[in-house]
């Protein structure tokens, strides 16, 4: 039997093949927001890796306002015990003051309390009276000095509860701006893991062993660097290959900040939390003039640190996905370079 079907024509596969990789790029453009009806395959997975980059951008930002927000947490928790513990010892004096004026109080109940000219012309010994007298003026002044501390005492503990009450509705709101960061970090997470998974393999496996952004060559006169800045940078070579965890400051993780604070804690030197804090921790100078454990922040709101490592090389912790590794010191544009 003669079979009537037209022969398949050379180019049908290829055909068939774009279409495959148009409807990737049609997803990717989706989840992107944008769906140009013309875009070529390798265009759309450029867009959608650049799409990636930004959210993991986008992610890094809201970590850090994270981490501001907790670290705002750890304040306001001691806020609240300083003042806790100053109500606490105020509380004891007024306890004791109470205990004092009550036993003057009984002295005085005791003594007749009636008045002193009648008490005189009533005494069989006068010289004794006025001795007596005499000695109660004195419990009269000691009372009223007891008083005016009692006072005192309480407009102090009225104030440290008023500190404790208000150091804790901050920290309720930031509670409330923690979880909302949160929220913020794993949305943008999950849209970034999407858009990745719209990718072909060899374009995800070449995302993870690219830098952040495309960056150029920085010439850098390398000098040695500080006791201190070494150390921090043997430290932070010894976490190299260990996964980024947002939010996290070590030692099985590290978000960017957090591997700094926890090098520069290795040698002995404590920084702040957040990569903005981390780039005022110290003097600022010239990336032509930056020191092996300079600290280098990125983007103009400092969203991102690494440390300098010497070559022209940083080590920081990148994005989700990618291990604290060694990435050229111009893979973002500079924004400062910190010695501490």
């Amino acid at each position: 039997m003669v079979s009537h079907r037209r022969p398949t024509r050379p180019g049908l596969n290829r055909g068939v093949r774009a279409t495959v990789l148009s409807a990737a790029a049609a997803t990717a453009a989706a989840a992107l927001g944008t769906a140009p009806a013309s875009a070529e395959p390798e265009d759309t997975h450029e867009s959608a890796k650049a799409a990636v980059d930004r959210l993991y951008e986008e992610g890094e930002r809201a970590t850090e306002r994270y981490n501001t927000a907790r670290e705002d947490i750890g304040r306001q928790r001691g806020r609240i015990a300083r003042a806790q513990d100053a109500a606490a010892r105020t509380q004891e004096d007024i306890n004791q003051l109470r205990a004092s004026l009550g036993s003057m109080a009984g002295a005085q109940y005791r003594s007749g309390g009636i008045d002193p000219s009648v008490a005189l012309l009533l005494s069989s010994d006068p010289d004794t009276f006025l001795d007596r007298a005499a000695a109660l003026d004195r419990v009269g002044e000691r009372r009223d000095v007891t008083l005016r501390k009692l006072h005192r005492a309480q407009r102090v503990i009225a104030q440290s509860r008023a500190e404790a009450s208000g150091a804790l509705a901050a920290m309720e709101r930031d509670r409330a701006a923690l979880a909302r960061h949160k929220r913020t970090v794993e949305g943008k997470l999950a849209r970034a893991r999407q858009l990745l998974r719209t990718l072909p393999a060899g374009d995800r496996e070449s995302f993870g062993r690219a830098s952040r952004s495309a960056g150029h060559t920085t010439l850098v006169a390398d000098a040695p660097g500080s006791a201190r800045g070494l150390a921090a940078l043997m430290a932070a070579r010894a976490a190299l290959g260990r996964p980024y965890v947002w939010g996290a400051n070590g030692p099985a993780g590290f978000d960017c900040s957090g591997l700094m604070q926890w090098a520069y804690a290795q040698a002995g030197v404590g920084l702040p939390r957040t990569s903005q804090a981390q780039r005022y921790a110290g003097r600022m100078v010239p990336l032509s003039q930056a020191r092996p454990g300079d600290l280098v922040a990125y983007r103009a709101d400092a969203s991102h640190i690494g440390m300098y490592a010497g070559n022209g090389q940083v080590i920081h912790a990148p994005y989700p996905g990618a291990p604290v590794r060694y990435d050229p010191v111009g893979m973002m544009p500079v924004s400062s370079v910190t010695r501490v």
